[in-house]
């Protein structure tokens, strides 16, 4: 059977993301039997500089050279690089902080650490879900003022119509990354505000860029980030929970000096890990429901089925969306509903 482009891309990234989790669980499941008995800084960076390791080929593989096989990535080896050391650089030292924060809360109280070790990674969460556009995209991205009066005017107006506010329009410099494209509404509260794609912005109508962003803002007005975020707070407590059964259980078998023994901290990333896996189904069913609201939003709000039906199909091709997923990769992968059930949609809610 031949394969679209989009079906072979999507099968090799998820045989990619596969072998990057197959590194870490063996990463994970090694230090776990034979973890020396060494600092909590000192065990945290082996098992980030471990796991990086044995992981580091398949990222280059998955973001590099599976990205410019099919046409999605502009940039060399040079700048890949410089983007993965940045990136494990940020996550090592967030995990440095949670993991002195985790077992501060294990000797402080033993029976019921997780809860405050959820609350903490929750707050967090949240936390970053509001500062992420201004103090993260930054790190990774340029973002400029849209220098395209009209089609700034229209958007800011398309927000204020809604009911929700922006700090402006910016124009998101993907060109030098990426060919793909892409528009959101970022951040939260004061610290909302409008990106575009330069990829959007050369190629894209503004009647497409303003049906693009209705759907973007169709997800602020109704709640959709502060539900989904609800609902993944829920399941990092399950998995905290989890995690303190699981290291009640094990730490003696193990051998290790105590719960608050950091030598213990595998078991209780699988314990989180595994919950998270096994809600992924949930996770994405949510997100597709939400993605379905979105779109009704932005058909009403603009009244450009044509615009939206357009866009849709432009977005993925550009972005080698999935074209015809199985029930099964919908189920497990897509956080979005496939491209031709949504544009049916479209079609349906206003008939030619």
């Amino acid at each position: 059977m031949n394969e679209s482009k989009s079906t072979r891309y999507h099968r090799l990234a998820r045989r990619a993301g596969l072998l990057v989790a197959g590194s870490w669980l063996i990463t994970l499941a090694g230090l776990m039997l034979a973890g020396p008995p060494v600092s909590r800084p000192l065990y945290v960076l082996l098992l980030a500089g471990v796991g990086a390791l044995l992981s580091l080929p398949i990222h280059f593989y998955r973001g590099h050279v599976l990205e410019h096989r099919f046409g999605l990535s502009s940039n060399g080896v040079a700048h890949w690089a410089r983007q993965h050391t940045l990136a494990f650089v940020a996550q090592t030292s967030l995990l440095c902080i949670g993991v002195e924060v985790l077992y501060a809360l294990i000797r402080w109280r033993p029976e019921s650490w997780w809860i405050y070790a959820a609350s903490f990674a929750s707050l967090t969460a949240a936390l970053f879900a509001w500062l992420a556009p201004a103090l993260v995209l930054p790190l990774f991205y340029t973002l400029t003022p849209l220098d395209r009066p009209p089609l700034a005017e229209r958007l800011l107006a398309l927000s204020k119509r809604a009911g929700v506010r922006s700090l402006g329009v910016y124009e998101w410099a993907f060109g030098g990354k990426t060919t793909r494209a892409n528009a959101v509404l970022a951040g939260s509260g004061p610290m909302r505000r409008i990106l575009v794609s330069d990829t959007m912005l050369a190629d894209y109508s503004d009647d497409e860029i303003e049906v693009i962003l209705a759907h973007e803002i169709g997800h602020h007005v109704h709640r959709d980030i502060p539900q989904s975020l609800a609902l993944e707070m829920l399941i990092l407590f399950a998995g905290f929970a989890c995690a303190a059964l699981a290291l009640d259980v094990a730490w003696r078998p193990l051998g290790l000096v105590s719960p608050a023994d950091v030598r213990g901290l595998p078991v209780v990333l699988l314990a989180i890990g595994g919950v998270f896996l096994a809600s992924m189904p949930v996770i994405n069913a949510l997100s597709r429901r939400h993605e379905r609201r979105a779109d009704r939003y932005a058909l009403r709000m603009t009244q450009r089925p044509e615009a939206f039906i357009s866009a849709m199909r432009r977005l993925g091709a550009q972005n080698l969306v999935e074209e015809s997923p199985s029930r099964a990769a919908v189920w497990l992968f897509h956080r979005h509903p496939p491209m031709e059930e949504r544009i049916a949609a479209a079609r349906l809610t206003f008939p030619a």
